[in-house]
């Protein structure tokens, strides 16, 4: 059976924590969730996630993200790095 990597499924754990909360270690514990999603997943299960839509649970962190940008921010500090560069070994960007 495949492991499906869903980057932002564990981000919903922020959303439902609240605002407030979000700013210290849930976020923190979200973000290493997510960056340890991107470091065991190979290749072949980043390229099948990439065309799938979102789920419902994603896209409400995701917008959770967008109408907080000091989380957003603490959240993108944290896991850009590690995610471009699994990205860049994959070959999934330049």
């Amino acid at each position: 059976m495949r492991k499906r990597v869903y980057p932002f499924a564990t981000v919903a754990v922020v959303v439902i924590a609240g605002a407030a909360a979000a700013q210290g270690p849930i976020l923190d514990m979200v973000a290493n969730k997510v960056i340890g999603k991107y470091q065991h997943a190979t290749c072949e299960q980043l390229w099948e996630q990439k065309g799938q839509p979102k789920s419902e649970e994603e896209q409400r962190a995701v917008e959770f993200l967008r109408n907080d940008p000091h989380a957003r921010i603490a959240f993108i500090d944290k896991v850009a790095g590690p995610i471009v560069n699994k990205l860049f070994e994959c070959g999934m960007v330049p």
